[in-house]
């Protein structure tokens, strides 16, 4: 499937541009963007390397990785970084992540961004199972998984080593029937 766009009242999904970069790097390179994800800030060398992959496996058959910027509808601009992968573990699921640049949190556009990952990979790949893991420490992340309808699972311990130290991982993850029963609504709103 490509090429992927998503969209929201406020924000946008689409394929990721090698123009891109200093606007990922923006979120990849920041220490407070990257406290609670498994890397450390990244080089914007380091950065390039990844968007360029992310182009490359854009035009991979099967499609096995899609990693998107979110963006706003008004102005384009990029503030995120998502990636949703197949699961090779799990038949028919995914695993997804995201981050935004730290001057557009706490406005709601996680809450967005998930709901726009769950409309891809519900209504758009089909999946049955999508899930997501997060740092014990990051609460802002636990309160927008659980809003967009996620159950937290468990917890995976030393799961991450990042920064010198082992790390927990909060699983949480949702099933197509209950995205479907449970956020219908909001659901049509995110086509």
């Amino acid at each position: 499937m490509y090429p992927i766009t998503r969209h929201s009242s406020r924000l946008a999904l689409r394929e990721l541009t090698i123009d891109d970069v200093d606007a990922v790097h923006a979120i990849y390179g920041s220490p407070e963007a990257t406290e609670h994800l498994s890397f450390t800030p990244r080089s914007r060398e380091q950065v390039g390397v990844l968007v360029a992959r992310s182009i490359a496996a854009a035009s991979a058959t099967p499609r096995e990785e899609y990693a998107l910027a979110a963006t706003t509808r008004r102005s384009g601009e990029l503030i995120g970084y998502v990636r949703l992968a197949n699961d090779p573990h799990q038949p028919s699921a995914a695993t997804f992540g995201f981050a935004l640049r730290p001057d557009t949190w706490g406005v709601g556009y996680g809450l967005e961004v998930v709901r726009l990952i769950c409309d891809l990979a519900f209504t758009g790949l089909g999946l049955h199972r999508l899930w997501a893991a997060r740092s014990p420490h990051n609460v802002a992340s636990e309160r927008t998984l659980l809003a967009a309808g996620l159950t937290e699972e468990g917890r995976i311990r030393a799961h991450v080593h990042v920064r010198g130290a082992w790390r927990d991982s909060i699983t949480y993850s949702i099933l197509r029937e209950e995205w479907e029963s449970g956020q219908a609504d909001a659901n049509a709103a995110y086509r």
